[in-house]
């Protein structure tokens, strides 16, 4: 009789998992619901206009006919049990995309045959090719009106290298497709089969020099025994396979159910996942190996937080076979939770199961503790186990929001939490320096996205804005200031007088306070008042209602009243002087200018310095990155770069990304100081 072991490594054996990546509108969700299908998942294919596939559930992706979400849908065909995670294509969901490649032995790039290749088509190559992972090629579509698909393979080998080489072929002009690999013979749209085979077979058994000689010696070897070379050339990426489907008619989805089943790898015959031990300078490689005897480690790749149902934890399997009733560590958690109940996903559904293998993508419900990327362990000395981190994209497009109704702040917060937690490429953050809450993206879409799910799901109303540029004031030049400050009320006054100077400091220098008060003239216990007056002009401004940095104020002389001179009198007379001393030491506005680094195609470059300098930017140089790609350095006035991503996309189609870091701060133009000046002294006036 088999063992338990022996039948749970059997059907480790037999899971396969890939992720559908590519561009929008390339027809991911509608291959998955084709694929389910043919497999006997579902009943009949469902419609991305009718809002009825398995993958777009959500109500804001069915009203914008669009994957916003990565979707987990599971099927069993050959006796193997196949994962599939369908993900969105547009540019400023890419927190949802790459999280996916980290549950996967495969990323599947489709393809739409009419818009051949994409931005988002090289990126997601990219990124896959950076995880190490297979990678296959599906050309969708492909009974679209006009195409050619010849040319399109032509592309693609051009693109992306001679290794991508078709595993079919179309014929009947995109009605049907014909093996290459294990059928040597035959014809198809592109003409005999038997080149396409040739290449096929030369190509696997180049990574084994025993089969190379056979194939020199025999001119052909059996298909059937390429297994592990075939797996070997997957793994190292000596052979991306090409496959055509059309999800309209069904051409090829039979087929590319069997390329997954028998070509693809399971969990003993892919890389190995990056995990590493330890911390920054001292952490180390691990190895986690696909033995479901061993103790466990999985990886959450996603989690979702509904207000009724609760937080949802979604992990890959990569390690040990974790079970109903399994005590399980969140990373360095001290404390176990309960595996209560396991499921595996189907879109919306919940399909509860007993047990989880390597391989396998399961999820858990109403834990707290889980958060995105953590590790699941069920060992103690696995507590400082993690995997090597993606490379998200920052987000640096910005909304300042705020409740609509005050006192919901600290809701507001909460809420925009949960939103965040789902998504490695928001980022909440209080700016202390504006006293604004910002909530940061990818870009525009990807932040209306995340509002209105704010105001669909969780039923809040929020107001937005653009962020607030920290502009700052400062002096360029030693002034004196007087102010004396007496106010006669019929019963006891006030009154303080106070003479200063300010000199300026050195950009970062901040802020110096000196008493040089000789004789007696301001007595000590009043000095702290008269401090706190000037530091009151710190903070509200003197000319444009901004911080005043970077100056040094001396208090020297003045004059009290033995009985009329209070604390009052001298902040007063503190503040007062020091504004006067302000307006004649040429102050100015100073603005933030940040450090850009722009990664964007070669042919791009030209368009994106000249965009920059008409920014009032500086470039300060550019580097190759490798694959066509070119990294803009420069230096640009933060508020400069308002909608900046929108015209990026234009100038790039969707290729560009950048990121930002303060550099210093500097004077504003003269026309751009006048124009804050006056929007401050409306302000005031309309305060009056």
């Amino acid at each position: 009789m088999p063992s338990r072991s022996n039948g749970l490594t059997a059907e480790m054996e037999a899971v396969r998992t890939l992720a559908l990546v590519g561009a929008a509108a390339a027809g991911k969700s509608s291959l998955a619901e084709a694929l389910l299908h043919k497999a006997g998942a579902i009943a009949a294919c469902g419609s991305i206009e009718r809002g009825s596939t398995v993958s777009d559930y959500d109500p804001l992706e069915r009203r914008m006919l669009h994957s916003l979400n990565a979707s987990l849908m599971h099927l069993t065909h050959g006796g193997t049990r196949i994962h599939l995670i369908d993900t969105p294509g547009g540019a400023d969901f890419l927190g949802q995309s790459l999280p996916a490649l980290e549950a996967v032995e495969t990323a599947a790039i489709v393809i739409n045959a009419a818009t051949g290749i994409e931005p988002m088509t090289v990126r997601m190559m990219e990124y896959a090719a950076s995880r190490h992972l297979a990678r296959i090629i599906i050309v969708n579509k492909i009974d679209s009106q006009g195409v050619s698909l010849s040319g399109l393979l032509a592309d693609i080998q051009a693109t992306f290298g001679r290794e991508c080489l078709p595993l079919n072929l179309p014929d009947g002009v995109g009605k049907q497709v014909v093996d290459c690999f294990f059928n040597r013979f035959g014809r198809s749209d592109f003409g005999p089969v038997e080149a396409a085979h040739r290449a096929l077979v030369e190509q696997v058994v180049e990574v084994d020099a025993a089969f190379v000689d056979r194939y020199l010696e025999q001119g052909d070897v059996d298909p059937a025994e390429l297994h592990a070379p075939l797996e070997q050339a997957l793994r190292e990426g000596h052979l991306i396979p090409v496959c055509f489907v059309s999800t309209r008619s069904g051409a090829g989805v039979a087929e590319l159910l069997d390329v997954i089943v028998k070509l693809l790898p399971d969990p003993t015959e892919a890389n190995p996942p990056n995990f590493i031990v330890g911390e920054g300078a001292e952490a180390k490689p691990m190895e986690a190996r696909p033995d479901p005897s061993l103790h466990v480690l999985a990886h959450v790749f996603k989690v979702t937080v509904d207000p009724y149902v609760g937080k949802l934890g979604i992990f890959r399997v990569h390690q040990g076979t974790v079970l109903c009733d399994s005590q399980l560590y969140v990373g360095d958690g001290r404390k176990p939770f309960k595996v209560g109940h396991l499921f595996m996903l189907q879109g919306k559904d919940h399909v509860e199961v007993s047990h989880a293998v390597p391989g396998d993508i399961v999820a858990v419900a109403k834990v707290e503790e889980i958060q995105f990327d953590a590790v699941l362990h069920d060992a103690a000395e696995d507590n400082h186990v993690h995997l090597a981190p993606l490379a998200f994209p920052v987000p640096v497009h910005g909304l300042a929001v705020e409740p609509k109704r005050h006192g919901d702040e600290q809701r507001a917060w909460e809420i925009l939490g949960k939103l965040v937690a789902e998504d490695p490429c928001l980022r909440l953050e209080h700016v202390i320096a504006t006293n604004e809450t910002v909530l940061y993206g990818l870009g525009e879409l990807h932040l209306r996205i995340v509002l209105e799910r704010l105001r669909e799901v969780y039923r809040f109303e929020v107001q937005t804005r653009p962020p607030r540029i920290a502009y700052r004031e400062t002096v360029t030049a030693p002034a004196a200031g007087h102010h004396r400050h007496k106010k006669q009320t019929g019963g006891a006054g006030q009154f303080g007088e106070v003479f200063l100077r300010i000199e300026p400091l050195a950009r970062g220098a901040g802020f110096q306070f000196a008493d040089e008060v000789r004789g007696g003239a301001i007595p000590g216990q009043f000095i702290p008042a008269v401090e706190k007056g000037v530091r009151e002009v710190l903070m509200s401004g003197a000319i444009a209602g901004y911080p005043v940095v970077d100056v040094r104020v001396v208090v020297h002389d003045g004059k009290h009243h033995s009985v009329d001179s209070k604390d009052i009198a001298f902040a007063t007379a503190g503040r007062k002087a020091f504004m006067a001393a302000i307006r004649e030491a040429r102050p100015v506005v100073l603005e933030p200018i940040v450090q850009i680094e722009i990664a964007v195609p070669e042919h791009s470059v030209g368009d994106v310095t000249s965009d920059l300098s008409s920014r009032r930017g500086l470039v300060t140089g550019t580097s190759a990155l490798g694959g066509g790609t070119v990294t803009v350095g420069g230096q640009v006035p933060e508020a400069e770069l308002a909608n900046y991503q929108s015209r990026l996309n234009a100038m790039t189609s969707g290729q560009g990304r950048y990121t930002i870091a303060l550099s210093h701060y500097e004077a504003v133009p003269p026309a751009v100081q006048q124009t804050l000046m006056s929007q401050y002294r409306v302000r005031e006036d309309d305060q009056v």
